[in-house]
């Protein structure tokens, strides 16, 4: 789990939280659960990189508040139209026993160990994320997919992925394609023309001039 420091903010302004960034700090609030909405900040050098991860709304975070844990959960950042620079995160303050649906992403592994793959076969990824409902205290960062003897013509469904206890897929009823190990695609090249085919029809250009 991820530690981060952070402080409670008193902004009021759109002025003072202006003057917030411009120092290089993010306002943040956190809410849920029974306690009242806490407004903070964070330094954004510290979280930007975290910021660019693939799985930063699924990755549970542990904030350092005034020298009190808070366990959070990011659920939204809103970013400048123009620079695309962070201005604001939301974070869910985690609840032991609630649940909560979640896109995971999916990581593949031992691609080099595919036979399929190997032989030409192409990774058809169907589904980069997956929809989960999950408990707050074991929620996944990522799902793993192992192509390892993988062949060309695989089928990998949300079956044959291992899932945390109590997170299911949202999509229930159906067995779901997540990815496929398709066969190469052949691209047939046109017939070149022959020379003699060339030569006959500069003859019968000649034989017309005359």
């Amino acid at each position: 789990m991820t530690s981060l420091s952070a402080t409670i903010r008193e902004t009021k302004t759109r002025g003072e939280i202006n003057s917030l960034r411009a120092k290089g700090f993010i306002p943040c609030i956190i809410y849920g659960g029974a306690e009242k909405n806490q407004k903070i900040y964070i330094n954004k050098k510290i979280i930007k990189n975290l910021i660019n991860s693939e799985n930063f709304l699924s990755n549970k975070m542990s904030l350092e508040i005034n020298g009190k844990e808070e366990k959070v959960l990011p659920r939204e950042i809103s970013f400048d139209p123009v620079t695309d620079e962070p201005l604001h995160i939301d974070f869910l303050r985690i609840v032991k026993g609630m649940s909560i649906i979640l896109e995971i992403p999916v990581k593949f592994i031992n691609n080099d160990k595919s036979p399929g793959l190997k032989k030409g076969g192409v990774l058809n990824i169907v589904r980069r994320k997956v929809e989960l409902r999950c408990p707050t205290e074991n929620i996944p960062t990522e799902l793993i997919v192992d192509l390892e003897n993988t062949e060309i013509g695989t089928s990998i469904k949300i079956s044959s992925i291992e899932l945390p206890t109590n997170v299911v897929p949202t999509i229930q009823g159906r067995d779901f394609v997540v990815a496929t190990v398709a066969a190469p695609t052949v691209v047939v090249e046109p017939e070149k023309p022959t020379e003699e085919a060339g030569t006959e029809g500069e003859e019968a250009i000649g034989e017309g001039e005359d």
